[in-house]
């Protein structure tokens, strides 16, 4: 499956390692990378500080800037291969955590027009773990922004990706339990991770050993 994608989106919640494995799985196939910014996104900061003040504005410039680079993406040498960090399918899903109600239902109107520039993954690579080790992994992120982020938040994170995934089927995806495997700074497991992507035959795979 690996060798015949050309567009490979990696997705996963916080501290999963979705952009750094984007990265290093981007350098292994010679691909163009196309990431999120958070740094770039004005209200990140005072989002984790008071959620219920700035989730409508944190959540509109992530979409906007997540449409930019898609937008930007549309022209992109077809013989050139992409490795990006964010599925925009998904951006609804943080909207239902940290919108109210009407706010929610502006967004999925901005969304809705929005949305069609996605280009459809021709596979996506969901990484998953438990929100412990998600905050662990955070924690040593040491990102000013992410200080006051909690577990409790991450669980719910961590659930509602995990629930968006179940259902997930326009694209082939290839779940891996990111808490036993470490594909970003493991050679090893990257190494069996990319064999087990070579591999894939089914539409929908899970990798959760290191053997």
């Amino acid at each position: 499956m690996l060798d015949k994608a050309r567009y490979v989106v990696v997705e996963g919640p916080i501290g999963a390692g979705k952009t750094s494995f984007a990265q290093r799985l981007a350098a292994h196939m010679e691909a163009d990378l196309m990431l999120e910014q958070p740094e770039l996104n004005p209200f990140l900061e005072r989002f984790y500080d008071n959620m219920d003040r700035w989730a409508l504005p944190t959540q509109l410039s992530f979409l906007y800037q997540r449409h930019d680079l898609l937008k930007r993406f549309a022209g992109h040498p077809a013989d050139r291969r992409v490795v990006s960090d964010f599925l925009i399918d998904k951006d609804p899903l943080f909207a239902g955590l940290t919108l109210g109600e009407d706010e929610e239902q502006l967004y999925q109107r901005i969304f809705t027009t929005l949305s069609p520039v996605a280009p459809k993954p021709d596979l996506v690579i969901y990484l998953q773990a438990q929100p412990e080790i998600l905050m662990e992994r955070v924690k040593k992120r040491r990102m000013s922004a992410e200080r006051n982020i909690t577990e409790a938040y991450l669980a719910d994170v961590s659930e509602r990706y995990a629930r968006f995934f179940h259902q997930y089927d326009n694209a082939p995806l290839f779940i891996v339990n990111a808490a036993v495997l470490n594909p970003v700074d493991l050679d090893d497991d990257f190494e069996l991770l990319i064999e087990r992507l070579k591999g894939m035959r089914s539409y929908r795979e899970f990798f959760g050993y290191a053997q």
